[in-house]
C-alpha cells in the first residue's frame, strides 16, 4: 500500500520562538552555542526530505542488489547512508520499508537483510535507550561484562592514547585512522568500522570506563547520527551489550575483540584506506 502523507496540524514556520524567526536559519545558527571547529559536511550529506529521498533511490536502483554480499565491506558503497536522514526525522523507517516492497523479487535476499537492520535492529536499539534510565553511562552493560572489563583493567596495553590524539587519528594503526577521518570528514563511517573503531578505543583506554566515556563523546560531536538510540546502542555494544561472553583475553576479558589481521582477511581494507584519502581531497 503507498505511503499516505499527513498535513502538519500546527505549522512552526510561521511562529516566533523567543524574538527569532524561524526562517532565517543563519540568524539562530549565530546565536546557538555550539563547537565551531567542526564544519558543515554538506560536500556529502544534504539534509531534507527531497534529499533523502533521491538518495535512497538512487540506492534501492543502483546499489540495494549488492548489499547482502557486501553490507560488510567498507571500500565499498553499497549501503543506503539513511542513518543521518532517520535521526533527523526527514524520512521515515516506515517510508523506507514501503519502498523495499517495489523491488523486484530477484532481490529478496538483499532486501531481508536491510529490513532486518531497518527494523529489527533498530527497534533493538530504541528498546535499550527506552527502557534503560542510564544508557549514556557505563553501569548500562552487562554485569557479566563489567565484572570481566574489572577483573583485567590493570592488564598491560600495548598503546595509550589520548582523546586528542584519538580525534586527530594520530595511532599508530592505518585502519583506525582512516575510520576517524571519514567520520570528521564526512559525519559518517561504515558500520563494519564503527565496530573496529569502538573496540580499538577500549583497548587503547586506561580504564573501559574512560574508553567508554572518550567514545561516546565523540561519537554524539562528530556523527550526524550521534545521540540516536542506535548510536548508544552501538557504543554500549562494544562494550558488551547485545552481546555473549568469547574466549578470555588481555584487556578486553571476555568481551568480543576485534583486529586488524581480521579486516585484512575479511575486507579490502587498503582499497578502504585509499577510499577514504580520495574523500578527502573532497574537502
Amino acid at each position: 500500500m503507498p505511503f499516505k502523507s499527513s498535513a502538519v496540524k500546527r505549522p512552526s514556520l510561521d511562529r516566533k520562538i523567543k524574538g527569532l524567526d524561524p526562517k532565517d536559519v543563519g540568524v539562530i545558527l549565530t546565536r546557538l552555542t555550539i563547537d565551531r571547529r567542526i564544519p558543515p559536511v554538506t560536500q556529502f550529506f544534504k539534509g531534507g526530505t527531497s534529499q533523502g529521498k533521491a538518495r535512497f533511490d538512487e540506492f534501492i536502483k543502483g546499489r540495494l542488489c549488492r548489499y547482502a554480499k557486501n553490507r560488510n565491506q567498507p571500500q565499498t558503497d553499497d549501503i543506503s547512508h539513511m542513518s543521518p536522514y532517520l535521526h533527523f526525522g526527514h524520512l521515515s523507517p516506515l517510508y523506507l520499508a514501503l519502498q523495499m516492497k517495489g523491488v523486484d523479487k530477484g532481490s529478496l535476499e538483499a532486501r531481508e537483510a536491510y529490513l532486518e537492520e531497518l527494523i529489527m535492529r533498530r527497534e533493538l536499539a530504541i528498546n535499550f535507550v527506552n527502557y534503560t534510565l542510564n544508557y549514556d553511562s557505563y553501569a548500562c552493560i552487562p554485569q557479566w561484562a563489567i565484572k570481566t572489563l574489572a577483573q583485567h583493567q590493570k592488564d598491560r596495553r600495548e598503546y595509550i592514547y589520548s582523546r586528542i590524539q584519538l580525534e586527530n587519528a594520530e595511532t599508530h594503526d592505518e585502519y583506525w585512522n582512516a575510520a576517524m577521518r571519514e567520520m570528521k570528514l564526512t559525519g559518517f563511517m561504515h558500520n563494519y568500522m564503527r565496530m573496529y573503531w569502538g573496540k580499538k578505543m577500549l583497548e587503547w583506554s586506561r580504564t573501559p570506563e574512560q574508553a567508554f566515556q572518550t567514545m561516546l563523546a565523540i561519537n554524539n560531536q562528530y556523527f550526524l547520527d550521534g545521540r540516536d538510540p542506535n548510536s548508544y546502542a552501538s557504543v554500549s555494544w562494544v562494550f558488551g551489550l547485545h552481546d555473549r561472553a568469547w574466549f578470555e583475553r588481555p584487556v578486553f576479558g571476555k568481551i568480543r575483540y576485534m583486529a586488524a589481521s581480521g579486516l585484512e582477511r575479511k575486507c579490502d581494507i587498503r582499497d578502504y584506506v585509499k577510499k577514504v584519502e580520495a574523500l578527502a581531497k573532497r574537502v
